[in-house]
């Protein structure tokens, strides 16, 4: 089969793969009929070190089921499923606490031992605990938004949740990806009353108001900072949405916060240590938030997704097949696309 490498930073291929089999009682194989490229693939274009070896990409796909092991229960093929990005076996202590990326049993897409979600076919370890099932085919209308439920609009939610958005709060959303505009949409959806997005490309900012944003702030730093204070009477915010995980954002986030206020942190952090801390002490802010455990969280958003409640499909701005990966890995990169779309 074919599947997306990557060799170095810039160096992306297609290349043919074995295929893969079952290995594992509980295994399925899935035949990947929608993949993306995520924002958190683009620090690896940015800095991986050259190698002989590629590294096997993606981890965000819907498939159809093709093959189960002998332990699999509640899975058929046939089966349309959409995968989180993290597997799981859903039964560990973790896993039942709702951090099924803390699983016993669990792992990362992409791996020496485990396909990436960006090629023709996966094999799934822990099928059970892992793929959900979704009542579509294979090329319903709402294959786009059903796609975020892997990661992006977890992770919005994740960061909402963290940020303890309540119904009439205030919220400031650092980040104009698609994390921090599902990030958006996720505060919307908690009720809250105004949402401010720090972003200053039109395109994007353009969604984050579809979503629900009230306000768009396209300052920076502390010109972010003095400006958000002066649209909420100078306290700041309730809810703040860190999705970067540039220690810059970080520093934003703490100054936006107002004081005795939380800062969900869902962006991949590329510092080494918590910069501002101090006056997040001094502030009494609450910091919270990490990797999103998505696959909890699946089954809470799915219904609203379907009956289009929820349409974050919007983030997807481009639409490529599998070949041109490479150039799409591009276009994020060079920010001509928000996110993009592999359709098989």
């Amino acid at each position: 089969m074919r599947a997306t490498l990557m060799y170095g930073a810039g160096d992306v291929r297609i290349e043919d793969v074995p295929d893969p089999q079952l290995l594992q009682p509980t295994d399925a194989v899935v035949r990947v009929t929608r993949s993306c490229i995520c924002g958190s693939d683009l620090w690896p274009y940015k800095t991986k070190k050259p190698g002989e070896q590629g590294a096997r990409m993606g981890h965000e796909f819907i498939g159809v089921i093709e093959d189960v092991g002998a332990e699999v229960t509640t899975l058929r093929p046939g089966d349309v499923v959409v995968a989180p990005f993290v597997y799981s076996d859903g039964t560990c202590d973790f896993c039942h606490e709702g951090l099924h990326t803390s699983c016993r049993s669990g792992g990362f897409w992409g791996t020496p031992d485990v396909d990436g979600g960006q090629g023709e076919a996966v094999r799934v370890p822990q099928a059970d605990g892992t793929l959900v099932a979704l009542p579509v085919g294979e090329d319903d209308a709402l294959m786009a938004s059903l796609l975020t439920l892997s990661d992006v609009l977890p992770t919005g939610h994740h960061a909402a949740v963290n940020a303890r958005v309540t119904p009439g709060g205030t919220v400031a959303v650092i980040g104009d990806g698609a994390v921090g505009l599902c990030g958006v949409l996720a505060a919307k959806r908690l009720g809250a009353e105004r949402i401010i997005i720090l972003g200053r490309h039109a395109d994007r900012t353009a969604i984050a108001e579809q979503f629900g944003a009230t306000d768009v702030v396209s300052e920076r730093g502390d010109e972010a900072v003095a400006r958000v204070k002066e649209l909420t009477g100078g306290d700041g915010a309730h809810s703040v949405l860190e999705c970067v995980g540039l220690d810059e954002a970080f520093t934003t986030a703490v100054g936006l916060a107002r004081p005795g206020g939380a800062i969900g942190r869902v962006g991949v952090p590329q510092y080494p240590a918590l910069p501002s801390s101090g006056l997040a002490f001094l502030k009494n802010i609450t910091i919270a938030g990490g990797i999103a455990p998505a696959r909890a969280y699946i089954e809470e958003l799915l219904p609203e997704v379907l009956d289009g409640t929820l349409q974050p499909g919007t983030v997807f701005d481009s639409t490529i097949g599998l070949e041109a990966v490479p150039d799409g890995y591009r276009s994020m990169e060079e920010r001509e696309s928000i996110k993009v779309l592999i359709d098989f």
